[in-house]
């Protein structure tokens, strides 16, 4: 991705944004993998722009946990194996469907009906686009995790889904069908206000991307 001259109208803050999201997506299509050295000079000239929005760019992806700081100056995109990934589902299953709770009164009916139509949406797509499939999944998730009232539960969470997200790229088609479903029946339980289904269905889903996970690598419940 070259980031067109034209975009940088706005200012060196609103490029540096551009060229967070560039390499955001980067990330995401796994053109930088896990444990891959971003050579700032290589990658500001593959982007057409200068060092420097990409070093803010840089700071903020650090911030998200999406690279760090290797050896030396460079950054490196943070790898994220299973045992991790299996770890951080564990923790978001004890904490998300509490959050998810606090969050039900305070969730705008608007919002709420909003992310249903691109959950239905997307299920009803005659292709499949991993792009709206992520932002699907931000949508209701993010909803949940802004309306908590507890920033210090909505930090902990963020964090915890950048690094499920680094992970859970690969084989996420397979995804697209129980995430939706699942996504909807949280909806659904929001919707009618009832706090117990809203914690057990948050959590159904989370136990099922652990399951699917276990299933496809072979992994025996421990």
């Amino acid at each position: 991705m070259i980031i067109e001259r034209g975009e940088e109208t706005g200012g060196s803050h609103n490029l540096a944004t551009l060229t967070y999201k560039a390499v955001s997506e980067m990330i995401r299509h796994r053109r930088l993998n896990g444990g891959d050295i971003i050579v700032e000079a290589r990658l500001a000239e593959t982007l057409g722009i200068s060092r420097t929005p990409l070093r803010e760019a840089l700071q903020r992806l650090e911030g998200e946990g999406l690279v760090r700081k290797g050896d030396g100056r460079n950054y490196v995109v943070r790898r994220v194996d299973v045992g991790e990934y299996l770890q951080s589902l564990r923790l978001r299953k004890i904490i998300e469907p509490e959050a998810a709770a606090l969050a039900m009164s305070a969730i705008p009916r608007k919002q709420l009906l909003a992310v249903r139509r691109e959950i239905e949406d997307l299920m009803g797509g005659t292709a499949y686009h991993t792009d709206s499939h992520w932002f699907s999944d931000d949508n209701l998730h993010n909803m949940i995790i802004d309306h908590c009232g507890n920033e210090v539960m909505a930090q902990t969470l963020r964090d915890l889904r950048a690094t499920t997200r680094l992970f859970e790229i690969a084989r996420l088609k397979e995804r697209l069908l129980p995430d939706s479903s699942e996504h909807l029946a949280i909806i659904e339980a929001l919707s009618a206000n009832d706090e117990e289904k809203v914690r057990e269905t948050v959590a159904v889903h989370i136990q099922s991307l652990i399951s699917f996970t276990r299933h496809h690598l072979g992994i025996s419940a421990t």
